[in-house]
């Protein structure tokens, strides 16, 4: 029997998609596994991630490293985005290392004891978000230097985020960067670790790959480009998001669909129900355009996505309750791809997997 709405997750393509792009950039590959690995399920992913050859893992906070470690991973693994006023005893305890962006952060760091906090130094390259702020740098990084030497602090790495804007922007933030190491090596930092780009930089500025790169949307098969396909970058979409027919109809010709009547039936036709909707994390800006694949042909979304539930409309294709309903998947195989109902919804197929919801049970598969 087909599952009432489920997202399958391909453990093998996540661990083929690492050794590809271990074996692209010949560095390291931090394996970003935040929002519950994208929305496709951390612990399982984190492990498939290290068999394919990852070596560190990072979350956005701390209580994503949390889970990670109850659920037996034992791996480096880095946090960087902290509330106000964060001890990080409990984390140093876990052998979690610390993404610092502040002095307030350096210091709440020094203050754990015994074993020193192990820290990543966050400095904005130009990005304007979290990060030590150029104002701000010497001044960190000589309060840094004084830490480390009298042990309160391991300096593990020093890193910051490129934007993507276009390679001249990636390589001037690439510059201010390598003047930061600079700096940090005059005071006497001299970290394991210099890493500055995620996917998008690991791929195309291979100047920028420096000790590891930090593989997020990667991972997980999605191309960060709008140019280029996961295909094209060797890449398999991870995630494939299906559904049985919940319930068929047949209508006559003028029929309205779902709210505000947005579809009209032109002919006499045969609609089917899909028990996904924006709760679920469809999105309803896609309404009237996400493309689905039922039977092996393919169809779009009939009128509005509403919170639990969306129409198809499947003409006089014969269709059953219970039918397997691909909302999308690996493109190679003919279906839809999460890239495709992100040009439905005007957004990012990051947006599109991370936002699936805790409705959608998730299983693993090879």
């Amino acid at each position: 029997m087909n599952p009432f709405r489920e997202a399958t997750i391909s453990l093998d393509a996540i661990a083929d998609n690492v050794r590809h792009l271990r074996a692209l950039t010949g560095v390291e590959v931090f394996g970003i596994v935040k929002a519950d690995a994208y929305g496709h399920g951390a612990p399982a992913v984190a492990t498939a991630a290290l068999a394919g050859g990852a070596t560190r893992l990072g979350t956005a906070t701390l209580d994503e490293s949390f889970t990670l470690r109850r659920a037996g991973i034992t791996a480096p693994l880095m946090a960087w985005l902290h509330e106000p006023g964060r001890r990080f005893d409990d984390a140093v305890e876990a052998g979690i290392e610390i993404g610092v962006s502040s002095m307030d952060q350096l210091v709440a760091a020094s203050e754990v004891g015994r074993p020193p906090a192990s820290v990543h130094l966050k400095v904005d390259t130009g990005l304007s978000r979290n990060g030590i702020a150029a104002h701000d740098l010497e001044r960190v990084l000589a309060e840094a230097a004084r830490l480390e030497r009298i042990g309160r602090i391991r300096i593990v790495g020093i890193f910051s985020h490129l934007s993507g804007t276009s390679r001249d922007d990636d390589l001037a933030q690439l510059a201010r960067y390598q003047d930061v190491i600079a700096q940090a090596e005059s005071v006497g930092i001299h970290p394991e670790f210099r890493h500055l780009a995620a996917t998008a930089g690991a791929v195309d500025i291979p100047e920028a790959r420096l000790d590891a790169v930090r593989i997020g949307i990667g991972l997980y098969g999605l191309s960060p480009f709008a140019d280029r396909s996961s295909s094209d970058l060797g890449l398999r979409p991870a995630m494939t998001l299906r559904a049985s027919i919940a319930a068929v109809r047949r209508v006559s010709a003028g029929a309205g669909v779902s709210y505000d009547y947005a579809y009209r039936c032109e002919n006499e036709t045969t609609l089917a129900l899909v028990p996904l909707g924006y709760a679920d994390g469809i999105p309803r800006q896609a309404s009237g355009a996400g493309p689905v694949l039922i039977g092996g042909r393919p169809h779009t979304v009939a009128g509005r996505i509403a919170m639990d539930q969306f129409v198809v409309d499947v003409g006089d294709q014969p269709v059953s309750v219970g039918d397997e309903v691909i909302v999308f998947g690996d493109p190679t195989l003919g279906q839809p791809s999460a890239t495709d109902w992100a040009e439905a919804a005007g957004t990012i197929n990051y947006e599109i997997v991370t936002r699936i919801g805790a409705r959608v049970p998730r299983r693993s598969a090879s």
